[in-house]
Parts: C-alpha cells; sequence; structure tokens
C-alpha cells in the first residue's frame, strides 16, 4: 500500500528541507573558510608591503650612513699619508698602509711561449698554460720573460676597529676595510 498520510508527507517534506539547511549550513562554512583565507591572503600582502617600506628606509638611511663613513676613511688615509707611517695604532683602532702584491699580465700568449723557460710552465696534455706562481718566483732571479709584464702593486689604506670585551679588555673586530690608494676625497 503505498498510502502516504499527511503526516508522512509532512515528515519527508521536514526531512527534505533538513537536508537542504544542512547542506546550506555547510556551504556557509565553506563562504567563511574562503574569507578568513582571503583575510590571511591580505595580511601577508599588507606586511609585505610594509617590510618592502622599512627596508627602503632603511637602505635610504643606511647610503647616507655609508657615504659618511666613506668621507672619513678618507680623512684617516689622508691622515696616515700625511704622517708617512705604514702602520698607526690609536685606542679605538689601528691604521695601516700595506703595498698590495704586483701582478702579473701575459700580454702576448705566443711571444711568451716561444721564450718562456719550462720552469715556468704547467703542462697538461695537450695543453700548456702559464703557472703564474712559479713566473713569480722566477722573476725575482732573472729578468722578465718576454710577452709579460708586471702590474705593479698599488698602496691600500685598511684600518680595525676595537670593540670592547664583554669583560672589560679590548677586543679586534673582524672588521677590515680597504681603500685603494686612488681615492679622491670629496668633502
Amino acid at each position: 500500500m503505498n498510502d502516504k498520510t499527511f503526516l508522512d508527507e509532512l515528515l519527508q517534506e521536514a526531512e527534505s528541507k533538513e537536508a537542504y539547511q544542512t547542506e546550506a549550513y555547510y556551504d556557509l562554512i565553506l563562504l567563511q573558510i574562503k574569507n578568513l583565507q582571503g583575510q590571511i591572503a591580505n595580511n601577508f600582502s599588507e606586511a609585505e608591503k610594509e617590510i618592502n617600506l622599512i627596508n627602503n628606509w632603511t637602505l635610504s638611511r643606511n647610503s647616507v650612513l655609508n657615504e659618511r663613513t666613506q668621507v672619513l676613511e678618507r680623512k684617516l688615509e689622508q691622515f696616515i699619508r700625511e704622517r708617512q707611517l705604514k702602520t698607526l695604532e690609536l685606542p679605538n683602532g689601528v691604521l695601516k698602509l700595506h703595498k698590495s702584491q704586483d701582478k702579473l699580465d701575459i700580454d702576448n700568449m705566443e711571444l711568451f711561449l716561444q721564450h718562456a723557460p719550462a720552469e715556468v710552465l704547467t703542462i697538461i696534455p695537450e695543453q700548456v698554460k702559464p703557472d703564474l706562481s712559479k713566473l713569480k718566483a722566477f722573476i725575482k732571479r732573472r729578468p722578465v720573460p718576454a710577452g709579460v709584464s708586471i702590474i705593479e702593486g698599488k698602496e691600500k689604506f685598511s684600518y680595525k676597529l676595537r670593540k670592547e670585551a664583554e669583560d672589560g679588555g679590548q677586543e679586534e673586530a673582524g672588521l677590515e676595510t680597504e681603500q685603494p690608494s686612488n681615492l679622491r676625497a670629496v668633502i
């Protein structure tokens, strides 16, 4: 018998509305999750904008400080050069002038290889190339081989800063700055 009573129909209608409302409820939960994830993404985006703003501010401030540091470094270099000293120890650091090593430049490889003694060459099967460290040692005892020129090392300025150690003593910071001697002071 398929006779549905009025109560059965009402019950079936209520159950279908409940299922519909249940699906709608869970769909609203999905919508809420979507909105929350959008807010999270927005927070990251805003934070990234703030980070970029702070980084740009820091770079602009530090570029000014770097320029001031370079002016002061040039004053230190000028001071030690005027005193004609190689090293000057001061309470807050050490100033130094030192000559860098000479560099070799092979101007004409063919000419060099024709006149180079075997002791200044490194021979790799099917390849011959100059051994610059051996060549430097060779030049100290004998004339410069043809095809080679010496680029004389330039005098460089450097300094090391001292910082206070936690126990009250002095310790040297690992900071060393070198400036080529051909800098022009712009003050």
